[in-house]
């Protein structure tokens, strides 16, 4: 591909993912869905106008990045300390949960296996896939509700979190079980070592931030520091301790949220998000789907997957959710804003394949939880609101 037909896939990316959002907010349905939607009319699938490339990749990475880094600027640090047990809570069931069902699909499929065959293994990684958790989704439907600052929009971001660094945990178990060079072990100490980082350094950068705001409030160059910041830690989470960069970039947030201009930064990272980066993301999910390879069986399969998928994470979260005292309405909330999928699980997918823990055919099931998840979980969190809201009026 010539270097300039970059610019023909940003220019058709952002008409349609623009144009199937204003269509998607006059059906009353959030603006994400109308990306997504768009992305997989103009992928391979379908219109084939754009084709999926290493740099659209990059660029729908830095679009999650800079979202989770919007996320974390907008969260109430008192109340993420005061859900922070609840959220473990949450998230420890939202692996558990989807695991179990997960591997006891494959079973129900391909029949069971003696534990430690290779089949075993797989049944235990279509689980694996199941439990990862891609908040930044419900975090831009959440956003539109004007829901992502209160108890219920911090608990789904904190549970999101442990669940993607639980989730790796569990991924490399798998692994290490299945090769013994893998060190199950040293991802354990790696992520306990990121979060003690985190809280150590993101103190001290705190209080640099704090003087420089107080110094030069409401200037450019506070911003600007605080995206270098947000790419830094994620950059870092990856590369020294292998923890996902949205992670990473998430923490920045979190660090930057309490100065007395975070708003003002999280304004000006909105401007990059809605501009280029988000729809590149939301539209890369589209555009990743490809519907050339599904015959009767993997489409029932996929079918199944797709359903204990979204089942088991409302279960497990809204479970949990409930033991610990939310509303029955706010449980629900809670287990539907965490039950979508993307990057993370395309991730754990990828890694699957590279070790020969998932066949490439059931790359497809992965690809059409991502995009169900994506559509379905901002309209149905759409509707809970607007349920409570009329509660609340009558």
């Amino acid at each position: 591909m010539e270097a300039y037909g970059i610019f023909k896939d940003l220019a058709i990316i952002i008409i349609f993912a623009k144009m199937f959002a204003i269509i998607a907010r006059k059906c009353k349905a959030p603006q994400v869905v109308g990306e997504i939607i768009a992305g997989l009319l103009i992928g391979p699938s379908i219109l084939g106008l754009v084709e999926q490339s290493d740099f659209l990749v990059q660029m729908a990475e830095i679009g999650v990045v800079l979202l989770m880094f919007s996320a974390g600027l907008e969260t109430n640090l008192k109340d993420l300390l005061k859900t922070g047990p609840k959220a473990f809570l949450i998230a420890c069931a939202g692996v558990f949960v989807p695991l179990i069902g997960g591997s006891l699909l494959y079973m129900g499929f391909y029949g069971t296996s003696p534990w430690g065959s290779e089949e075993f293994y797989k049944a235990v990684f279509i689980g694996v896939i199941m439990t990862a958790t891609s908040v930044s989704i419900t975090v831009e439907a959440l956003k539109e509700l004007g829901k992502l600052k209160g108890k219920i929009g911090t608990t789904i971001l904190s549970a999101a979190i442990i669940d993607d660094v639980i989730g790796i945990i569990v991924l490399t178990f798998v692994i290490g079980f299945k090769n013994p060079d893998s060190n199950p072990g040293k991802v354990v100490i790696s992520t306990i070592l990121f979060f003690v980082f985190a809280i150590v350094v993101g103190f001290i950068l705190f209080q640099i931030f704090k003087k420089i705001d107080n110094r030069y409030p409401h200037t450019r160059r506070i911003p600007i520091l605080g995206l270098a910041l947000c790419f830094a830690l994620a950059f870092l989470a990856e590369k020294w301790f292998g923890i996902a960069d949205i992670t990473g970039a998430y923490v920045a947030g979190i660090i930057l949220c309490s100065i007395r201009d975070s708003e003002y930064i999280a304004e000006k990272m909105d401007i990059n998000s809605y501009m280029l980066f988000g729809p590149v993301f939301f539209a890369s999910i589209g555009l990743k789907t490809s519907i050339d390879s599904v015959d009767s069986a993997l489409l029932i399969f996929s079918v199944g997957f797709v359903i204990v998928a979204l089942v088991t994470k409302i279960v497990g979260c809204g479970l949990m959710a409930k033991l610990c005292r939310f509303r029955m309405a706010d449980s629900l909330k809670i287990g539907v804003g965490m039950m979508t999928r993307g990057e993370v699980a395309l991730i754990v997918a990828q890694k699957g394949l590279s070790v020969g823990l998932l066949e490439p055919k059931y790359f497809t099931a992965v690809i059409l939880l991502i995009i169900v998840s994506s559509i379905s979980t901002p309209i149905i969190l759409k509707v809970l609101y607007a349920k409570d809201k009329n509660t609340e009026e009558a």
